[in-house]
């Protein structure tokens, strides 16, 4: 729980409510259901267990924040709570309501714990791949998205390991669930573009392409963009990335609408596939950029823009 002054106003409900949902109680000593009320919350806080933070301000002794609120919502009594998201108040309550009424407020603006718990899986997921285990991030990705299977962040990054570590089968079983959301969903799209590539490289049935053949093609007809197609569906199988994206901006330089721009979407595909997991970094530092994915998406704009 936190008391709002002036002086910590903007660090402590402002700038906090960036990264922590703030529910703010404007109370007074006189008021009897503000100490009805203040009890109530403060037993709440602890029961969402850092899901958001309380802060009480007391409207005698900071009038100014009090007013403005009650002004923009209307408001002319207290208790008067103010939840405050992303920087901004974005909903209120007034009164000393139940607590389940309450509860159910919160329930609108506060992350579920199974998310928190999936994002906190996911950032030591990172953690340890960064140390090398690759066995331990791959356990904690899976645990993510059996956590909360709505955070598509986590699901990308298991599915994307997994595809990696070369278990494709498994890839495609993690993948099931959001294979409806492909169209919607850019990474989704990716990974999708990427198994396929594997297919193709490795068919259930029939003879797979070989590498030798394709280049024979090309260097045949430069103009033979399946075969450039496919000798870069052929990398990405092998996860040699900049080669693949190489061959599709020789089919971009050519044709850049060529077979509804598959070329482009498999390139946009790539870049999304090798973006590193973003870092944390010190307020007002700029986190470090990829060299290779600055490279091609460099790349990718100059001939699509020529």
């Amino acid at each position: 729980m936190i008391d709002i002054t002036l002086e910590n106003f903007q660090s402590e409900l402002i700038d906090g409510s960036m990264t922590t949902p703030v529910l703010l109680d404007i109370w007074a000593e006189w008021c009897g259901p503000c100490k009805q009320l203040g009890p109530v919350l403060e037993k709440l806080e602890v029961d969402y267990a850092g899901r958001f933070t309380l802060a009480k301000l007391d409207a005698d002794k900071v009038p100014q924040i009090s007013q403005q609120l009650s002004q923009m919502f209307g408001v002319r009594s207290i208790p008067f709570c103010v939840m405050f998201k992303d920087g901004q108040p974005v909903d209120g309550f007034v009164g000393a309501i139940p607590a389940a009424e309450i509860r159910t407020f919160l329930d609108k603006h506060v992350p579920a714990a199974e998310a928190l718990e999936a994002a906190a899986e996911e950032e030591a997921a990172q953690d340890a791949l960064a140390e090398g285990d690759t066995e331990g991030a791959l356990e904690k990705l899976q645990h993510a998205v059996a956590t909360d299977p709505a955070n598509d962040d986590a699901r990308f990054d298991y599915i994307k390991l997994l595809l990696q570590e070369g278990r494709d089968d498994d890839a495609k079983v993690a993948f099931a669930p959001v294979i409806d959301k492909t169209a919607l969903v850019r990474r989704f799209d990716a990974l999708q573009r990427w198994m396929d590539a594997i297919d193709f490289a490795a068919p259930a049935v029939g003879t797979p392409p070989v590498l030798a053949e394709l280049d024979a093609k090309i260097a045949a007809a430069k103009r033979d963009f399946q075969a450039r197609f496919d000798r870069a569906r052929l990398l990405m199988a092998a996860q040699q990335w900049p080669a693949a994206m190489d061959e599709l901006l020789e089919i971009l330089m050519r044709d850049k609408t060529w077979n509804e721009e598959v070329a482009r979407k498999t390139y946009v595909a790539i870049l999304e596939i090798i973006e590193p997991a973003k870092v944390k970094v010190a307020d007002g530092q700029i986190p470090p950029v990829d060299p290779t994915v600055s490279t091609y998406r460099r790349r990718l704009s100059s001939v699509v823009l020529s």
